[in-house]
């Protein structure tokens, strides 16, 4: 079994994708709260880690329960919201980019970025490589990334409902191997 966790909170005031936000207190505190979850119902041998601050930041403080190695990827990044990447949401409204706030579909490809229909096929296309990793692994990553897991390998047409599998911040999610099937579990 390979264990998959969203980033804790951070400040949603901003376009997350691959900018250098860092959590919040509160996001903080529930990181520690799943840390303490994972070192008392799981077995983790390594961490294997989005390089993107905040998953990073999430990384840290759940190794400190833990003490095991951690490696950094950039094949688990959110998907790339390019110019918007790490703007102020209210800034972005008073722009020509204030568009990509609302009408978005899955082939909506931002600035300089790519659309969630991208993403779905930049983690499909690496599905196998993360497969691969040992059981007891925790992949520490984004709610993009962790829902392109659902849609793959529930075999679910891509659509643009971001809450559809409850990847809250800080959850869990167990992924068996040998079935190819996907679960939250904490």
């Amino acid at each position: 079994m390979i264990y998959l966790m969203r980033h804790g909170q951070d400040d949603e005031n901003y376009i997350g994708g691959w900018s250098d936000g860092l959590l919040t207190n509160e996001g903080i505190a529930g990181v520690i709260k799943t840390a303490l979850w994972i070192k008392d119902n799981l077995k983790i041998k390594q961490i294997i880690c989005s390089d993107i601050s905040r998953a990073r930041q999430t990384a840290m403080i759940v190794n400190k329960y833990l003490n095991v190695p951690i490696i950094y990827s950039d094949l688990l990044r959110e998907q790339n919201k390019g110019k918007l990447n790490g703007l102020l949401k209210e800034d972005v409204k008073r722009t020509s980019y204030k568009i990509y706030l609302k009408k978005v579909n899955i082939d909506t490809v931002f600035p300089d970025g790519e659309s969630l229909e991208s993403l779905y096929e930049r983690v499909k296309s690496n599905i196998n490589y993360f497969m691969q990793f040992s059981d007891d692994t925790l992949i520490i990553t984004h709610r993009g990334v962790i829902n392109m897991f659902y849609y793959i390998l529930r075999n679910i047409p891509l659509d643009m409902d971001k809450k559809k599998f409850k990847v809250d911040v800080a959850s869990v999610h167990a992924l068996d191997k040998i079935t190819r099937s996907i679960k939250r579990i904490n």
